[in-house]
């Protein structure tokens, strides 16, 4: 289970500002004068700010809390003829049909425990009936929907300070009032603002919450108008304007302190239907575009907008430095029920850090990390961070050509890599400057990295994610990490990425439980708990949650141009009794232990990634024998590229692990691959997972002495390169590594410091992986058919006394390449191999007993000839000279 740091920020904890220029002190809490604040920044004009790149304003939106003191003297309003004011007509008529569900059950509780109701203004004699009595505006009507009578019973009224004004005045009362400063209004924006008054009243009303400020300013058409002060940091008054201006500004006045600022409440939703639809449907492809933080310039104003999904939410509100992590002035709207809540923020730009105060549907505040966050704060901190990508691409030719073969057609040699231990200490541009060098020069086509995607816990080596859309802060910007990917593109090699859609850590402030009940996480107890990892499961059913994972998949390729994502734990994914006992988990529909919603995420997962980015692969992470993983999805498959094949692994490592002597007994342990060899794509891994929690280093698991060790590991390599399937090897496995992998301080470079004894041991087993991969990638028998019975042919497969295997492979045009492995501490002389009769001679290519890589140098130095007749039936055989615990490869002459 991932540890819970710190929390990083609290609504109840201002944090101290980022930015000298907008950072007044915190006033004492006596009325002791305070230091004096710094001056108002200047103003972003719109001209200056490009659409979708503003710029941020350096002034803070809310200086720093205050007790609410004495009102400035307010300015006259207009006479207002109705008897009733906007808030109490709202307050009787609770909220509109387009209301979220949550903030409709809201409204049907029982009436507010308050001992003593406001004052409230009568209603319209329009509004009058004798058969109907009149509802206190403090409380809602018995029509009003179920949550608002709960929100009321169970959140008793906020004692407020008595306004200064007669009662049928602009001023909010009531469930409204209360519910907006409490923080379960689903409507903010019909309360706050500008709004012509009501009835027969002339004017405009505005309305304005400014927590902690001593007088607001309303700034429109010429008018200089003080509101005023209601209370509880709201304030309230009546322009003499025939209709609300389209724009205008607040002035905010704190102790020693005036800002100019524009009121965020009088912008339009800044998030359109269409975007809506999409959600509701679970089809935005492109949601990290719809939700999160998006700085932008919205009504000519730069600011950023925000949205969350939060549909259980009574009230959301948004929290961050900007003002001073209080966010009872920043509520933001709900959007019909599509469970979106929105609020664009003037002035507010990037690298601002920001939070979402979110009402439980029992009343409760939790405070929470965006999901939809694109950068985030350095663990153990966890705020979100307001980000905009300005990186130029540079990886045009390697983008436009990646598509040109197929990847089950071409050379695929991957080398597994977790970045924050590849070389610690490492930021995204400086491991950019060493890690497309190195792999380059071993010949790796692709590098494939454990997942980036920010997580609190380092030791759980990025499985556990609570950031989705955020590569981890650990190594830098998410600029910086497009970066790293560009230097790997530009260096010719692809990058392929761990994603981890199969769970989610519980973490109070990350996605667990987000809005109160289970949102994320499936709400049968049976199916939310993941047994091994002490984690949560998705709920693949839910379109949101799906709609949600499924924009995570295109949004790596498309905005990190990441060219595969290899999918963790997909087993546990499909299987619903997946490590699961009787009685802990319930049959599907249809009586079985499948998980339909999760066959259904996966493909139209696979679908939508492959549809839109060309030349992207998906891998599987698949432990079991599930029929179809890399099947078309057309066909019934779940429609991935390739496949770990972990049976293979197991098998090949069981049978090295043994001593020679005892290999003849588990011989079948190196033949049975073949026998579902093309059942699938297939990738043939030595990962992270073979050389930790006390499974040794590859070298480490073979038999015998320290040569013997070397040499067993050289042979395997490759059997490996050589065997139909692609290949990954983990890092530091390359040069042979005695000791497991530990992400506090990664591979062990010292064993290649040229003044350790035994560096020329480690150096060659290296040079051996350099030359496996320059070989593979000149030879298309060992990657073109791969796929396909026709691209292999055993020559010798039931040698077991003799520890030896031999096979052929093809490709569609050129020769073929002979393998032949002598898992044998023994030289075999004169030993005699059947070969296609149409090659004249075969010379040798690789060797891994060769001198240059630590071996003993046996060799077949001049080209092999077949020979006619003998004990094979007449076929023609070659015979070699096989070295000790070697492979060795042959090519026609």
């Amino acid at each position: 289970m991932t540890p819970r740091p710190p929390s990083r920020k609290s609504a109840d904890s201002p944090s101290v500002p980022t930015s000298p220029e907008s950072a007044p002190p915190v006033p004492p809490r006596k009325r002791a004068k305070p230091a004096r604040a710094p001056k108002q920044a200047d103003a972003v004009e719109p001209s200056q700010a490009p659409q979708g790149a503003p710029q941020p304003l350096k002034a803070a939106e809310t200086p720093p809390p205050r007790k609410p003191s004495r009102a400035v003297k307010q300015a006259k309003p207009a006479k207002a003829a109705a008897k009733t004011g906007a808030a109490a007509q709202a307050a009787a008529a609770g909220p509109p049909d387009s209301a979220p569900k949550a903030a409709q059950d809201a409204e049907s509780g029982k009436a507010a425990k308050a001992t003593k109701p406001a004052k409230t203004a009568r209603p319209a004699k329009s509004r009058r009936t004798t058969a109907q009595p009149t509802t206190p505006a403090d409380q809602p009507p018995d029509s009003a929907p179920k949550a608002v009578q709960d929100t009321e019973s169970t959140t008793p009224a906020r004692r407020t300070r008595a306004p200064k004004r007669e009662p049928d005045g602009p001023a909010l009362r009531g469930s409204d009032r209360d519910r907006l400063l409490a923080g379960g209004h689903h409507d903010p924006h019909g309360l706050l603002g500008a709004h012509p008054a009501d009835g027969a009243a002339t004017g405009v009303v505005f309305r304005a919450l400014r927590p902690f400020a001593r007088a607001v300013t309303v700034l429109a058409a010429g008018h200089r108008t003080a509101l005023h002060d209601d209370g509880d940091g709201l304030f309230s008054g009546v322009l003499p304007l025939d209709a609300v201006p389209p724009e205008y500004s607040l002035l905010v006045t704190y102790d020693d302190n005036e800002l100019e600022v524009q009121d965020p409440y009088r912008f339009l939703p800044a998030l359109g239907e269409l975007d809506l639809y999409l959600i509701g449907e679970g089809r935005h492809e492109e949601l990290w575009r719809a939700l999160g933080a998006q700085p932008m310039v919205h009504q000519g104003v730069s600011g950023t907008r925000f949205t969350v999904w939060a549909p259980n939410a009574r009230g959301v509100r948004v929290a961050g430095d900007f003002n001073y992590w209080n966010a009872t002035g920043f509520p933001m709207r709900s959007l019909g029920s599509s469970g979106i809540w929105e609020l664009f923020v003037p002035g507010v730009g990037e690298g601002t850090l920001y939070k979402f105060e979110i009402m439980r549907p029992d009343g409760s505040h939790t405070l929470r990390a965006d999901p939809m966050a694109r950068r985030t704060e350095c663990p153990p901190a966890n705020a979100s961070i307001v980000t905009a990508s300005h990186h130029v691409w540079r990886d045009q030719e390697w983008m436009e050509h990646r598509a040109d073969r197929p990847v089950h057609k071409a050379p695929f040699s991957v080398y597994e890599v977790h970045l924050g231990s590849w070389r610690p200490g490492l930021s995204y541009r400086e491991l950019a400057e060493q890690l497309p060098a190195y792999v380059a020069d071993l010949g790796f086509t692709h590098v494939e990295l454990m997942p980036v995607a920010e997580h609190p816990f380092g030791g759980s080596w990025g499985y556990q994610v609570t950031g989705l859309y955020a590569p981890t802060a650990r190594m830098g910007t998410p600029d910086d990490f497009r970066y790293l990917v560009e230097s790997l593109h530009r260096a010719g090699i692809g990058v392929i990425m761990d994603w981890v859609p199969a769970h989610f850590p519980k973490d109070d402030w990350a996605l667990a439980r987000f809005d109160g009940p289970n949102l994320y996480e499936h709400e049968d107890w049976r199916r939310a708990e993941h047994p091994d990892w002490g984690t949560l499961e998705f709920d693949y059913g839910r379109p949101e949650v799906r709609n949600f994972l499924v924009a995570n998949a295109t949004y790596w390729c498309e905005e990190f141009h990441i060219d595969g994502l290899r999918v963790d734990a997909v087993a546990s994914m499909l299987y619903l009794d997946y490590s699961r006992e009787h009685g802990e988990w319930a049959p599907n529909e249809f009586g079985g232990r499948d998980n339909p919603d999760a066959v259904s995420f996966l493909q139209e997962m696979n679908a939508t990634v492959y549809r839109r980015n060309p030349g992207v692969v998906t891998i599987a992470e698949e432990s079991t024998a599930w029929d179809g993983v890399t099947r078309p999805t057309d066909s019934g498959g779940l429609g991935f590229g390739l496949k770990w094949n972990m049976g293979w692994m197991h098998d090949s490592l069981v049978y090295v692990s043994k001593e020679p002597v005892h290999r003849k007994y588990h011989h079948n342990e190196m033949t049975f691959s073949m026998v579902y060899a093309y059942s699938e794509n297939y990738v043939l891994p030595i990962s992270h997972d073979e050389v930790v929690h006390g499974k040794q280093a590859l070298v480490s698991k073979m038999p015998g002495d320290w040569w013997q060790q070397r040499a067993n590991h050289r042979a395997y390599l490759g059997y490996m390169w050589a065997h139909p399937g692609k290949q990954l090897l983990f890092m530091g496995q390359e040069f042979a590594q005695g000791a497991e992998w530990s992400e506090g301080h990664g591979p062990d470079w010292w064993l290649l410091d040229p003044s350790y004894s035994a560096e020329p041991d480690h150096r060659g087993v290296r040079d051996l992986v350099r030359d496996l991969n320059q070989v593979y990638l000149d030879t298309p028998a060992l990657w073109e058919l791969d796929t396909v019975p026709d691209g292999f042919a055993w020559v010798l497969g039931d040698a077991a006394e003799d520890n030896v295997f031999a096979f052929l492979r093809f490709d569609a045009k050129s020769g073929p390449l002979l393998a032949v492995s002598n898992f044998s501490p023994v030289v075999r002389h004169g030993y005699r191999l059947c070969v296609p009769d149409l090659i004249p001679a075969w010379t040798e290519v690789l060797n891994t007993d060769a001198a240059r890589y630590g071996g003993s140098d046996v060799r077949n130095p001049e080209p092999l000839k077949p020979e006619a007749g003998g004990a094979h039936g007449g076929r023609p055989y070659l015979e070699m000279t096989l070295p000790p615990l070697a492979t060795v490869w042959f090519k026609p002459a």
